[in-house]
């Protein structure tokens, strides 16, 4: 048998259908010193049994996009290397059996116009002359893909593999990965089994593509890959006389799909409560096994599938299967480059969704590997979202049981997961929580999203309409936007920056001047090469040689990566300072009364103007103040150091109740910063959106000196802008817009909503998004007649590229 090389540019851990695709797509662009080791057969992992689905439309646009060039992929692989994929365009079908579903399907089908899919309405009667079979009883609604298919799982990845061989890689079966020698922060080598041999494999790159072993493999490599196997079920039927090509059927609210496959119907289940397995590792000997049957856990599927589908009470069951497929804690899969280290890459954790998103993936990982920069926006799925802690075994056992069967649950907006839950805690979360708060969990923190009044159940009641907190967000809107709120944002990633180039370095890797005097707190943003926004902050100067970079929770360790990647010459250190203090936000116009009440400090303008920080004595306590704002009023951030913040609170609460002061969650502050027109990182910028276009030219630095992003920037001046961050206000006071709403301008879909919130002040919902807007001038954009699609219905807009409340910012400044 042929041993691994020496050396190698890249070593792949894992053959099943994304480490063949990783393979490949390296060697298309000219890698051909790719090794690829598979411990047993290629395939022989998850990828065998896999039902071969392979969709269009995903949660947003470039998952669709790496969708969409799966299935191109797939299309024309065989001519290429002579392995029939088996793909094919059947179309799918999805139902829905309530009106909640039925809101739901409607408005993934007025997303998947907005995204360049076509999708179609269909009636209970068209579904049935579609997919004859097929009980329409309870149907509500129902939505056609017709360029949706499927495949076969084995073959496309052994036409990836071919492909690669092709040119140059080395692909080798039997070959055991045992281990890996490193360097500081890279791995310098892949050790391995092989039959009787050993060695190592000395290597410039390495990408964990091993599946339902990346848990264990990234362990191995001193990297997180939170991910943990479960089992997934199907049957398939006997023959059924007669059957023709059908389209792919889901019935999410039965947990149900329904696939033909060679004159058989395969029958596949998402259910609520999953079974996960392998919890003490899995056996060295797995190879294309299954595990065995649980019939009475698949029961209550299949009473409610004969029921849809009568043909299955006649075909008898030919097979019974059960097999484990991998789940991470947010059902997006894990891809990009390890925070942990500075040469190891991830490609695992498919969620069930592996064939399908296979393509795409391979390509955007081998693009970014290649380039050294995202070749779009990866950000649903870049490993670096995952914290540290979503690594532990319990966690991920109790996560996983939820995560499979939320594929097919109702995604209603701001739906929190159930399991897992109470992991981190803010110092006042105990106090909050017995004055009514109601939790959401956000990167693991538990973070209060509403105040629930006396009597009100403390809990969420989801629909795609207003939901059951909908008034207490407004009453706590009206309480920051006309007297004073108060509320806990601990959650904030909070990154020490110390050193005798503290100043070179931030300026370095920040688009602002931070050359300021100490207490000044500056809105900046890091950018990469092609001027897009890689983190959205605030950077306060707290000595000479001393910053603090405060980003959002869930990208601290991101921030702190990209930070570090950057650092070449430069003395400084990075410490993640997010435990060591609370953060308090008092807020609204009548918030320096109430700190009045409680410091003998000067707040006033002359000793504490807006973007300044002050150390202040609160009660018998002493706090940071940072006087800024997400929610555009006069406001302060107060920075406690955790063994005080209970104290500061308790001090801010009592003062507070004469003045009617008012607790808040973070709904609030979501649909004031819309109003204020504040982007929001990870929807409104990202990687992908140039910080002029996202009109955040303001927070570029306005001197000469060098910085990421610079020449980007200075080009894009020079060209001028293709397209523009539009904030959007329904003329209509009743819709309700989250996000991925298409943008109609002058009857044409020419984008979709970022972000999307209800803007209590305004009397209707406000929602931001990109319109295209090469050779035109702000006027131009204006001037057009706009709507917004909400399942399919079109609502008209007024837009405005000025912040729809308060465009002048005079009242942060008073």
């Amino acid at each position: 048998m042929a041993l691994p090389p020496q050396k190698a540019r890249v070593v792949i851990v894992g053959g099943g259908v994304i480490g063949c695709s990783v393979a490949y797509h390296l060697s298309k662009l000219g890698w051909t010193d790719v090794v690829l080791l598979e411990r047993k057969q290629l395939t022989s992992g998850t990828t065998w049994h896999a039902a071969g689905l392979i969709a269009q439309l995903r949660a947003s646009k470039n998952m669709t996009r790496l969708a969409k060039y799966s299935q191109e992929l797939y299309g024309s692989l065989e001519a290429e290397t002579g392995i029939a994929t088996g793909f094919r365009r059947n179309g799918s079908i999805t139902v829905a059996l309530s009106e909640e579903r039925r809101e739901e399907i409607l408005r993934q089908a007025s997303m998947a116009r907005a995204f360049g899919v076509e999708a179609e309405e269909i009636s209970p009667s068209e579904l049935l002359r579609r997919y004859p079979h097929v009980n329409t009883d309870g149907v509500r609604a129902a939505v056609y893909l017709d360029k949706d298919g499927q495949g076969d799982p084995a073959n496309i990845a052994l036409a990836m593999a071919r492909g690669a061989r092709q040119r140059g890689a080395q692909i080798l079966e039997r070959v055991k990965v045992t281990g890996f020698a490193t360097a500081g922060r890279r791995i310098t080598g892949v050790s391995w089994q092989a039959g009787g041999e050993s060695g190592t494999t000395a290597c410039e790159h390495v990408v964990n593509c091993a599946g339902m072993w990346g848990h264990e493999v990234g362990r191995k490599m001193g990297v997180n890959v939170p991910l943990h196997a479960c089992e997934h079920f199907y049957i398939v039927t006997d023959t059924v006389p007669g059957l023709q090509q059908l389209p792919t059927l889901r019935v999410p609210e039965e947990c149900a799909y329904y696939k033909e496959d060679a004159g058989k119907i395969l029958l596949g289940a998402f259910e609520p409560v999953a079974k996960p397995w392998g919890m003490s590792g899995i056996p060295d000997s797995f190879e294309f096994d299954q595990l065995p049957e649980d019939f009475d856990h698949f029961e209550p599927i299949l009473e409610m599938a004969v029921h849809r589908m009568p043909i299955l009470a006649e075909a008898g069951i030919h097979t019974f299967f059960n097999g484990p497929e991998s789940f991470t804690p947010d059902d997006a899969y894990h891809l990009g480059l390890a925070p942990e280290m500075d040469n190891v890459w991830v490609a695992a954790g498919f969620n069930s969704i592996g064939i399908q998103s296979a393509g795409g993936a391979g390509m955007a990982l081998a693009s970014w590997m290649d380039s050294g920069e995202k070749p779009f926006d990866l950000g649903d799925v870049d490993i670096a979202r995952m914290q540290p802690f979503q690594g532990n075994r319990s966690y991920l056992f109790e996560r996983s049981r939820e995560t499979l069967g939320l594929l097919y649950a109702d995604h209603f907006p701001f739906r929190q997961k159930a399991t897992a839950r109470g992991i981190r805690r803010s110092p006042l979360h105990d106090a909050l929580k017995a004055e009514g708060a109601v939790f959401g969990e956000f990167a693991g923190w538990e973070r209060a999203n509403w105040f629930a009044d006396e009597g009100q159940d403390a809990a969420y009641h989801y629909s795609w309409k207003r939901q059951n907190w909908f008034d207490n967000a407004a009453r706590e809107h009206k309480a920051i936007r006309e007297n004073v709120g108060i509320y806990d944002m601990s959650s904030f990633g909070k990154i020490r920056i110390e050193g005798p180039d503290a100043e070179a370095f931030v300026n370095h890797v920040a688009a602002s001047n931070l050359s300021v005097p100490v207490g000044k707190i500056v809105y900046s943003q890091f950018l990469n090469a092609s001027g897009g926004i890689e983190a959205d902050v605030t950077v306060t100067r707290l000595s000479e040689t001393a910053y603090l970079v405060v980003t959002p929770a869930a990208t601290r360790l991101a921030d702190q990566a990209w930070m570090r990647r950057h650092v070449g010459d430069h003395r400084v250190t990075l410490t993640d300072m997010t435990a060591a203090e609370a953060v308090i936000c008092v807020m609204g116009p009548n918030s320096r009364d109430l700190l009045r009440q409680v410091s003998p400090d000067d707040f006033s303008n002359a000793v504490n103007p807006f973007g300044t920080c002050q150390q202040i004595e609160i009660g018998m306590g002493t706090a940071r103040a940072h006087r800024v704002t997400y929610v555009g009023e006069l406001g302060w951030e107060l920075y406690v150091s955790t063994d005080m913040a209970a104290h500061v609170f308790e001090v801010l609460r009592d003062a507070g109740r004469g003045m009617d002061a008012r607790l808040c969650g973070l709904h609030m502050m979501d649909s004031c910063r819309i109003e204020k027109g504040f982007r929001h990182f990870g929807h409104d910028i990202s990687s992908e959106d140039h910080i002029l276009e996202a009109g955040l030219g303001f927070a570029v630095k306005k001197t000469d000196d060098p910085y990421i992003g610079r020449e980007a920037v200075l080009k894009k001046r020079e060209e001028g802008l293709q397209r523009r961050l539009v904030q959007f206000l329904l003329t209509d006071p009743e819709p309700l817009l989250y996000h991925a709403e298409p943008i109609v301008r002058d009857g044409n879909i020419v984008g979709y909503l970022s972000s999307g919130a209800y803007g209590h002040h305004l009397g209707a919902a406000v929602g931001m998004g990109y319109v295209p807007s090469a050779g035109e001038t702000a006027q131009d954009v204006l001037a057009s007649r706009y709507e917004i699609e909400i399942a399919g219905r079109r609502v008209a807009a007024t837009p405005s590229l000025k912040p729809l409340y308060d465009p002048k910012s005079e009242r942060v400044k008073v």
